[in-house]
């Protein structure tokens, strides 16, 4: 009775053969035998959240915090109110989660980034407050549309996040993304310098910096960073910093730059995607297919893997090659990657399933591809 995998594959049994109620038992009985256990809690906010049940959902959440309170109960209260639309909830919990968890990165960055989404949709105000425009009462904020104020709290929750938090690297550089998009790249580039002295082996922050200068014209400070980065970077890191390479060396350097990579970091996925990617620049498509297939089969948890191999069928394959990747990255269920997490945790997308999720990441492959060629 306390096998928890136990009951929940058995409710998600009954839920997928359409017995809800049936599911609604199972959990009971589940609760009866791990009354503490997040997981099960979690498994019985899904189902109602799923068979739009929200005020189930909600009430489940409000019990899940008060008797098996961790930090991935309070997120998924707070994402259950973002999608409810209750900003107010989703802000008045995050603020509650980080005094009760303060080193839980996450809660930073969904306040900042839905402070900073509202200051960008330039809405007025839609609900009553009586409260202070201030970071410290945010949820008025949000709710007033103010766009300094909600900069204000965006700016502060990130910079929280950073000195708890000093490791993370999305905190860093959602930081410093914030800033470039306000103020432009002066203060971005302050944030990522520091966060490299705080973190200086970190090939995703350096990635960051060489990123944003090369969107702002500086091509030659990029070319410099990315150099003085692979020296920085031990060889089994410093994947994503070759796949750059890889990507944006001028074509007689390509095979040069791919095989330097390849002795560097042989089984790094990014590695094995970006020369994938020349593959199919070139029209090598079995070569391509093939270093598509090595990468998917070395990390299936890389959605960017599958967008780059399903867009590659998209122009390429035939229906039934592409049927057979969609269906691989279904059966995978991919949740990383900075192309397919801006997908997926887009809040106008949390419902969308696996195969819509690929099909949106393929589709902006393909549209930054044919943005590069028109340049």
């Amino acid at each position: 009775p306390r096998a928890e995998v136990l009951w929940l594959v058995a409710a998600k049994e009954r839920w997928l053969r359409g017995d809800v109620d049936g599911a609604r038992t199972t959990l009971m009985d589940a609760f009866a035998a791990n009354p503490d256990s997040e997981q099960v809690w979690l498994a019985a906010v899904k189902l109602e959240w799923e068979n739009d049940e929200p005020d189930r959902a909600r009430a489940l959440l409000r019990k899940a915090r008060d008797r098996a309170s961790t930090p991935r109960v309070w997120m998924k209260s707070a994402l259950f109110e973002r999608e409810r639309g209750d900003h107010r909830a989703q802000l008045d919990l995050l603020d509650a989660a980080m005094v009760r968890y303060p080193g839980f990165a996450k809660f930073y960055m969904m306040a900042g980034q839905a402070c900073d989404r509202r200051a960008r949709e330039g809405i007025g105000a839609h609900e009553s407050s009586g409260r202070s425009t201030t970071p410290s009462s945010t949820a008025d904020a949000y709710a007033e549309g103010d766009p300094a104020a909600l900069l204000a709290a965006a700016r502060e929750y990130y910079q929280r996040g950073i000195r708890r938090c000093p490791a993370s690297t999305p905190l860093w550089t959602l930081a410093a993304a914030l800033e470039e998009r306000h103020h432009g790249p002066t203060k971005a580039r302050s944030i990522l310098e520091l966060a490299r002295l705080k973190n200086p082996k970190n090939a995703w922050l350096w990635l960051a910096a060489i990123e944003l200068e090369r969107r702002h014209g500086n091509a030659k400070l990029a070319a410099t960073l990315s150099a003085k980065a692979l020296q920085e970077i031990p060889d089994a890191d410093a994947g994503p910093l070759w796949a750059d390479v890889i990507a944006h060396a001028d074509k007689p350097q390509r095979k040069d730059k791919s095989l330097q990579a390849l002795n560097r970091c042989d089984n790094n996925v990014h590695v094995i995607v970006a020369v994938a990617n020349l593959f199919a620049q070139d029209h090598k498509k079995d070569k391509c297919r093939k270093w598509f297939n090595r990468a998917v089969a070395l990390d299936p948890d890389l959605g960017d893997a599958w967008g780059h191999f399903y867009a590659f069928e998209q122009a390429h394959g035939t229906e039934s090659e592409r049927d057979e990747v969609k269906r691989r990255c279904v059966e995978a269920d991919p949740a990383h990657g900075d192309l397919w997490t801006a997908v997926s945790k887009d809040p106008a997308n949390i419902r969308l399933d696996v195969a819509t999720k690929l099909d949106k990441v393929a589709a902006n492959i393909a549209a930054h591809r044919k943005a590069l060629e028109d340049d």
